[in-house]
């Protein structure tokens, strides 16, 4: 007998409670639902319903495997319904967040390109940096930036990210180059002010033999020959937003450190050129948050789905990756 039919059956007896709403329901008689129940208890070596000739109970193990069950039976219906071209078509509401800067850059493109290929979804992008509580205020996915803290929340990651120290070519034609963290001493650094989120500092890898050299610079840990370090520059300009201190830094006024997604286009226009790369540190990453329900909606899937496909593209990032 089909497993996943009795699963189904078992689903609907003890949903519907009764054999004969059940069998009504799927158009069969009810001793075949009867059937199927027997051969489904009798495969797990457990009783799931209590039946008399006045009702169905579920019985405790019952209770649990029918939460199972329905997860199972959604999953399975969304994967058909997402290759199918006549299948159960995304609906509903959908609301994102992101952080702002992120956000307006590689959220808010892929968004009316979603909607046009799930036209039944409609969305709402919110742009914040602040972290947003995901369950508390209802959404249904946030993307986020950086390594993920411990939390009750489901994180997919969706990309790599890495950061790199740049500046103008005229800045370093002005002003040379630094050749080792410790040298940016030196240098007029852009840095978040103190309110902003960046708590650790910039982050590079440095030889270990280095260590009692840099009283400058803390150490995280170690690989092998190498530590990871934190440091804290410093320079005449600082801004607790970094699309700001992104602005400074093309307009040549020092040193700053971005991600990739901000600045690999501009590196590879020239517009700006990578320094110490040779130190850069292990990549974070890029990802989709989203509360641990049981019962994903398809919607919220496929946005998942479709936020992978996009970020795993390098042309996506408009550099060389």
């Amino acid at each position: 007998m089909d497993r996943l039919k009795q699963l189904e059956s078992f689903v609907s007896v003890a949903t519907r409670g009764g054999l004969t709403a059940a069998a009504k329901a799927e158009g069969v008689a009810p001793a075949i639902m009867g059937r199927r129940l027997d051969a489904l208890e009798a495969r797990l070596g457990v009783k799931l319903l209590v039946r008399t000739t006045r009702r169905i109970t579920l019985t405790h193990e019952g209770s649990a495997f029918l939460e199972d069950c329905q997860r199972l039976l959604t999953e399975f219906a969304n994967a058909e319904a997402s290759v199918s071209a006549g299948g159960v078509k995304a609906s509903g509401h959908l609301r994102v967040t992101a952080p702002a800067g992120f956000g307006r850059r590689h959220v808010a493109p892929l968004v009316p390109r979603f909607h046009a290929l799930h036209p039944e979804v409609t969305i709402s992008l919110n742009l914040s940096d602040r972290v947003v509580d995901v369950r508390g205020e209802s959404f249904d996915c946030a993307v986020r930036v950086g390594d993920m803290p411990d939390s009750s929340l489901v994180s997919v990651r969706l990309a790599d990210n890495r950061r790199r120290c740049v500046a103008t070519p005229e800045f370093v034609r002005r002003h040379g180059m630094p050749r080792h963290p410790n040298e940016l001493s030196r240098f007029a650094c852009l840095t978040l002010s103190s309110d902003a989120s960046q708590t650790r500092g910039w982050a590079f890898r440095v030889p270990r033999t280095a260590r009692d050299q840099e009283r400058t610079l803390t150490a995280a840990g170690e690989d092998g020959g190498e530590e990871l370090i934190y440091l804290r520059p410093e320079g005449p300009l600082d801004c607790s937003d970094g699309q700001v201190l992104h602005d400074w830094c093309l307009a040549g006024h020092g040193i700053a450190w971005r991600s990739t997604w901000e600045v690999e286009a501009e590196i590879d226009a020239g517009l700006l050129v990578p320094l110490l790369d040779e130190f850069a540190a292990p990549p974070n990453g890029i990802y989709a948050v989203f509360a641990g329900t049981k019962h994903l909606p398809l919607r919220v899937r496929l946005w998942l789905d479709f936020l992978k496909e996009q970020y795993g593209r390098p042309e996506f990032w408009g550099g060389r990756g």
